[in-house]
């Protein structure tokens, strides 16, 4: 069933558990995600990023998400994940996702709140919830870094405080937007994991303490079941999850390959559906992770 963010924020907070944000960036990694629900019993977001749009157009990836998430036995959310700009989130506002990200983390403190309460205004008018974000949430360029020293980590900072989320200025940015949920940055990193991170997971609780508002992890993949855990406990409601979901689907295919025959056929259509098997397994894993049930 179709749900909007707010709905499945309410269901977590009361339940002390997380929902699982997953990005969508074709139809294989769709089939993966809403099996793993269903055979889960769990409900789940499903995330479109702009990033995608070489694989899958926003236009295409509503077509395809909102039919799933009606069709849905678990409740739902669609969901864009890093909207760029106010265009984008209105763009998908009227293709009927539920939820929407204006990612103005990277301006200057005073643009983001005014960007940010700009679209809740308009949002909140017709239904859908809204994200946000406050703070620096590390990237290591989805792996692609040629070594661990160009990845971004705390390091790179003369302080935390420089980067990392600061309760007091988190409450005054939710009470001047009003927003829904808000994305927060404690450590960790999009892409994939070349150094340790370091995790700040009581700032996650001082944060708690100020504002009473789902929280966001981005920059979940990578990190152990008792990391994930805590920060769940410690008040994260929505994780988002894609890049070890599409490494298991390129690892299976790989391997599937590699024990094939120099005079084997390998069809096509086969190949997908050895990343959606993969894909699956690995989300129905994080969704049990998150669910607060392994």
């Amino acid at each position: 069933m179709l749900v909007s963010l707010k709905e499945l924020m309410k269901a977590a907070s009361e339940g002390g558990y997380a929902v699982g944000a997953f990005n969508v960036s074709n139809l294989e990694s769709l089939m993966a995600i809403m099996e793993a629900a269903e055979e889960t019993g769990h409900g789940v977001i499903l995330n479109y990023a702009e990033v995608h749009a070489p694989f899958l157009s926003m236009e295409q990836a509503a077509v395809i998400m909102l039919d799933a998430a009606r069709n849905a036995s678990v409740p739902v959310c669609v969901h864009l994940d890093h909207g760029s700009s106010m265009e984008a989130c209105i763009r998908a506002i009227r293709l009927g996702f539920t939820s929407v990200m204006l990612d103005a983390s990277a301006e200057d403190y005073e643009t983001n709140v005014r960007a940010t309460d700009q679209i809740v205004r308009l949002a909140h008018s017709v239904g859908v919830t809204v994200e946000a974000e406050l703070g620096h949430i590390f990237s290591s360029n989805m792996g692609l870094a040629e070594s661990p020293e160009e990845a971004e980590t705390l390091d790179s900072y003369e302080s935390a405080d420089d980067v990392y989320t600061d309760p007091a200025t988190a409450k005054d940015f939710v009470e001047r937007t009003e927003v829904d949920v808000l994305a927060i940055a404690f450590g960790t990193t999009h892409g994939i994991y070349t150094k340790k991170p370091v995790l700040d997971l009581d700032r996650i609780t001082k944060i708690r303490q100020a504002i009473d508002i789902p929280f966001v992890m981005h920059g979940g993949s990578g990190l152990s079941k008792e990391e994930f855990q805590t920060a769940i406990q410690n008040g994260i409601r929505k994780i988002n999850y894609y890049t070890y979901m599409t490494l298991a689907g390129g690892k299976a295919v790989k391997e599937a390959m590699d024990q094939k025959g120099a005079d084997e056929n390998v069809f096509f259509h086969d190949i997908p559906m050895i990343a959606v098997r993969a894909m699956k397994e690995n989300v129905k894993q994080a969704i049990r992770v998150f669910s607060m049930e392994v």
